[in-house]
């Protein structure tokens, strides 16, 4: 047997890769959001290519696996994690949307849109007890819609789309409080990165509704006063409880370090920059000007999050690719001809 018969050692590593490495694409489009908000465009549009070549790879192998090994795919697509396909999908939305790229950020959100309750419906099947920080997942995708709706509404004076959002806003708060007594509260000391989506999911809850308030001062009569006042409220408080959480998991941290790389830490790095970009949005929409430097410092630290997992996971995809050609290796010396 020849060795092309044998699965290339990078196919073989990338096959291993889990659902939650969608993570890596949410944490590295929040960052390049939220360092387009503080002005920091040349940083930001760095970000948003990597991002996006992660996305594309991503993407491939989704079709992949379900064109070829559809039961495979099926049984990816029933964790928690599958969602990131659709959160990561947004957020690129979101970030084109930003740049004023409107046409493909609709795109992105009519794809978006087509996973979700197909994703969701097989996820939620599967929920218990005692689930990891991935559970809020299902919070952060549909408030992923809410995000890139209000923000496509604002950019093109669009209300019904305006409207339409506040339907996966206030459902993503749903599915937080339902999600929140199936975590394991324990996974704040023991957890290996997705606990903290449990914090993130506030965060991108809040800056849906700052999107929201956002979309309505653009001069679109969207609603009256009252649910106006209503809609800043509960934004100002997902915000206060976001922060509660990033207070509560970084002392966590610091209790119990866990410094050992594991994927799941691009689900810590995606709250970190969610937290920044919600702050910083939030500060502008209800006026209040000095959420502006904890926003900023908030940044920076998201920025060396990013920079300490990315070591991190640069290091393991050389072991682990190393080891996938000695295996290939191995594999091709067994079947050849003596």
């Amino acid at each position: 047997m020849s060795s092309a018969t044998h699965p290339s050692a990078l196919r073989t590593w990338w096959a291993q890769r889990p659902p939650a490495a969608g993570a890596a694409v949410m944490a590295t489009g929040i960052v390049s959001v939220a360092l387009h908000l503080t002005g920091r465009e040349i940083l930001s549009r760095t970000a948003l290519v990597l991002a996006c070549a992660a996305w594309l790879i991503l993407a491939a192998n989704f079709v992949y696996l379900l064109l070829a090994d559809r039961a495979q795919w099926v049984q990816r697509a029933g964790t928690p994690g599958a969602l990131t396909a659709v959160a990561a999908t947004t957020v690129l939305g979101t970030r084109f949307s930003l740049l004023g790229w409107s046409l493909l950020a609709a795109v992105l959100l009519v794809l978006a849109a087509l996973l979700w309750p197909w994703l969701l419906y097989l996820v939620v099947q599967r929920w218990g007890r005692g689930m990891p920080g991935a559970v809020f997942l299902s919070c952060v995708a549909t408030e992923g819609l809410a995000v890139l709706a209000a923000t496509l509404a604002a950019a093109t004076s669009t209300p019904w789309l305006a409207h339409a959002a506040l339907v996966p806003f206030w459902l993503g708060i749903v599915l937080y409080l339902i999600a929140l007594f199936r975590f394991d509260l324990r996974q704040v000391a023991r957890g290996s990165g997705d606990h903290w989506v449990a914090g993130g999911a506030l965060a991108i809850s809040a800056l849906a509704g700052a999107k929201l308030l956002a979309a309505a001062g653009t001069g679109m009569y969207l609603w009256n006063a009252d649910d106006q006042a209503v809609l800043h409220d509960v934004t100002v408080l997902l915000l206060t409880l976001d922060l509660a959480w990033y207070a509560v998991l970084l002392a966590a941290e610091i209790a119990w370090p866990r410094l050992r790389y594991d994927v799941r830490r691009w689900s810590t790095v995606f709250p970190l920059g969610m937290t920044a970009a919600a702050t910083l949005s939030v500060a502008v929409v209800v006026d209040v000007p000095w959420l502006d430097a904890p926003g900023r410092a908030l940044l920076w630290i998201a920025v060396a999050g990013w920079l300490a997992v990315a070591a991190g996971a640069v290091v393991q995809a050389r072991a682990g690719l190393r080891s996938a050609a000695e295996g290939s290796g191995a594999a091709v010396r067994s079947t050849a001809p003596r």
